[in-house]
């Protein structure tokens, strides 16, 4: 009999579960894209994609192709801090969907009581002396569960289940801005060494200059407005030197800090500008298969559907909730004989409704916040979009003129080499005075340093369009 009622407690728990699966969550409907269909006139760097080929599918290492730059993005993905951070994340809202979850089920516990009481004479029949009376009992107990009719639980659960995953896409969103930011800042200090390195040998050449330009003076060949001129020339060279000391060490310290090591660890110092190697063609495909597949477009998705589902457990609130307390075990007045045949079958099974009838306008008011959370949600959803729209267009517009500048640049660094190597032979000759040759010199470090930045910003572009199209993160 015992067995039979337990069977019978447990069936009717398996059809009330059975009978809840419904929600009242509305049906989602994916916002339409509120930018074009295409993007425009496409340069020779980015190429349409095959069918089945993405930009996110391109494994960074085999986007960036040089050994010591792999290196310093492997030890920032390894060590970064704030990775770290994103990853906990994922943690954190993982154990919050096992919570919401773990509601879905009811609670099994197991309890062990004993009571004793004495009953003084005054209230036990007269009889002279008090009465004790001692009880023991071991049960497996089900407390509250709340059988989930109407949805709400099913819902907050649908819930947290898409915040998990819009935390899972926003930690990859940050794996590749990581991947991003590390290159690009690694490109900087290069580039940056590679001017310290011009800027040195613009003031080799003027020192060299300035001790010409002395023994002339001295001998009586040169003026003193030459000797004044060219030592001027030294000193802003030694200026920009020291300059670009600075710059190429706080360029190191943060690359430090997104690497994640410490200063005297290892480090890829025997490299150059020239050296890196990135995939220089990249498919690009449409907007609506570019846009939607970004994690962060993916992790805003994602966080309307949790608002969407907040909805369906705001509008559960309105009708009843029903939920039931039982337990099943065994009872004696002797702890001894608690678990022998002598116990007694004890069983409790307590259903209770609770039908809202007034609040206050809370319910109501419940149910019109989550509407208005889930028209935010939309609303971040649409600017997300909009905003990697523009990310990719400004990038490709880069990628059409920067190669174009660059060889501008190079022609321009040939002519203004040709142009100082003219000055200073005419200086030589006597036919010009000192001062068009350091014009001539400042002009060649200008554009030699406007060519070394170009070119990091045409490697800088490749990594930031391999970004905005989503580019994968494993390795």
């Amino acid at each position: 009999m015992r067995r039979l009622r337990l069977h019978r407690v447990a069936l009717l728990y398996f059809w009330l579960l059975l009978g809840s699966a419904c929600t009242m969550i509305p049906e989602y409907s994916r916002p339409e894209l509120p930018v074009s269909n295409a993007w425009t006139d496409l340069p020779a760097g980015a190429r349409p994609k095959t069918a089945g080929e993405q930009a996110f599918d391109i494994q960074w290492k085999s986007f960036f192709q040089s050994q010591p730059l792999q290196y310093v993005l492997a030890t920032a993905l390894a060590n970064n801090r704030d990775l770290r951070v994103a990853t906990l994340r994922i943690e954190e809202a993982r154990s919050l969907y096992r919570i919401e979850r773990a509601d879905l089920l009811p609670g099994i516990d197991i309890q062990g009581r004993g009571s004793r009481q004495k009953y003084p004479e005054a209230v036990s029949s007269g009889s002279g002396i008090g009465v004790q009376t001692d009880l023991y009992s071991a049960n497996l107990v089900s407390s509250a569960f709340e059988l989930d009719l109407f949805g709400k639980l099913r819902s907050q659960n649908e819930a947290a289940f898409e915040s998990y995953l819009a935390t899972e896409e926003a930690q990859r969103a940050v794996q590749i801005s990581l991947i991003a930011e590390t290159a690009n800042t690694y490109l900087q200090w290069l580039a940056d060494r590679k001017i310290l390195s011009l800027a040195e040998q613009t003031l080799r050449a003027q020192t060299e200059s300035f001790k010409l330009i002395e023994r002339s003076y001295t001998s009586g060949v040169s003026s003193r407005l030459d000797l004044v001129q060219v030592r001027r020339a030294v000193e802003t060279a030694r200026v920009e030197r020291m300059r670009f000391l600075r710059i190429v060490e706080q360029d190191k310290n943060a690359l430090i800090v997104l690497m994640g090591t410490k200063a005297e660890d290892s480090f890829p110092e025997d490299t150059t500008l020239d050296d890196v190697e990135l995939l220089e063609s990249l498919p690009v495909g449409i907007p609506s298969e570019v846009l939607l597949s970004r994690p962060d477009i993916l992790a805003l998705e994602h966080s309307l559907l949790a608002a969407n589902a907040q909805i369906g457990a705001a509008r559960a609130a309105f009708f009843p909730s029903i939920s039931l307390t039982g337990s099943y075990g065994y009872a004696s007045s002797d702890l001894s004989e608690l678990f022998t045949k002598g116990a007694e079958g004890a069983w409790t099974f307590i259903p209770q409704i609770t039908l809202p009838l007034f609040k206050g306008g809370e319910n109501l008011a419940r149910l019109n916040l989550a509407r208005v959370r889930k028209n935010i949600a939309i609303t971040r959803y649409e600017s997300g979009i909009q905003t990697a729209f523009r990310e990719v267009a400004d990038e490709l517009a880069a990628l059409r003129t920067l190669d174009g500048e660059l060889e501008a640049l190079q022609r321009l660094v040939e002519a203004t080499q040709e142009s100082y190597d003219l000055s200073l032979s005419r200086y030589r000759l006597g036919v010009d005075s000192f001062l068009a040759v350091l014009d001539a010199q400042r002009f060649l470090f200008a554009a030699q340093r406007q060519e070394i930045e170009v070119e990091r910003l045409r490697l800088a572009n490749l990594v930031n369009l391999y970004k905005v199209l989503g580019g994968g993160v494993a390795g």
